[in-house]
């Protein structure tokens, strides 16, 4: 096995561990679902004693959000570690506006969980994670607080289909200038 010197070290991208690429995908495809539930979700029924109908679907949702907020935080983490790492290894305006891009994300993403939330606690409506354990709620009911919350969580979202659709263009760019970055996300490091 021949050895990367270190000219080539600096033009390589860092490769991405087994486990930060399966939480990348895993969290692709809760967002994918929450944004698609949420619209089907809320043309649904309101729930009286003949419907209760909306409950499960919305039960599933919070269970998803609030276990994305839990991967986001843990990748979060990782990624700053990676970023420190990747310090000398790409170009400052290509790595800053990368921080930017996953930062921005992040936060977005770590908002609207956040806020959906808040919105769920303030709704009378309690939330069981995964059905085992009841998470509180922070007050009384409010239809003020609700609808508060609920409209931050909605623009959050629209925020966050803009930062999806930057952010699969930012990946279509570096996989057309076949620079590495795409492929870290694709393939396996030999460090794993």
């Amino acid at each position: 096995m021949i050895e990367n010197t270190n000219s080539e070290l600096a033009s390589e991208p860092l490769a991405l561990s087994k486990a930060i690429r399966f939480c990348h995908w895993l969290s692709v495809l809760a967002v994918f679902y929450l944004l698609i539930s949420s619209w089907w979700m809320l043309s649904l029924p309101l729930p009286s004693e003949n419907s209760t109908f909306r409950v499960l679907p919305f039960q599933l949702h919070k269970n998803v959000g609030i276990t994305l907020f839990l991967l986001l935080l843990a990748m979060l983490g990782s990624f700053i570690l990676r970023w420190i790492k990747e310090n000398a290894r790409t170009d400052p305006l290509q790595q800053l506006t990368a921080k930017i891009g996953h930062g921005s994300m992040y936060l977005v993403l770590l908002f609207c969980c956040l806020t959906g939330y808040l919105s769920s606690s303030f709704s009378g409506w309690g939330t069981e994670l995964w059905w085992l354990l009841n998470l509180p709620q922070w007050a009384q009911e409010s239809d003020d607080l609700n609808a508060f919350f609920s409209d931050l969580h909605l623009w959050s979202c629209w925020l966050l289909i803009l930062l999806i659709a930057v952010h699969i263009g930012a990946a279509l760019h570096h996989s057309f200038n076949s620079d590495g970055v795409t492929d870290s996300m694709l393939r396996s490091s030999n460090k794993d």
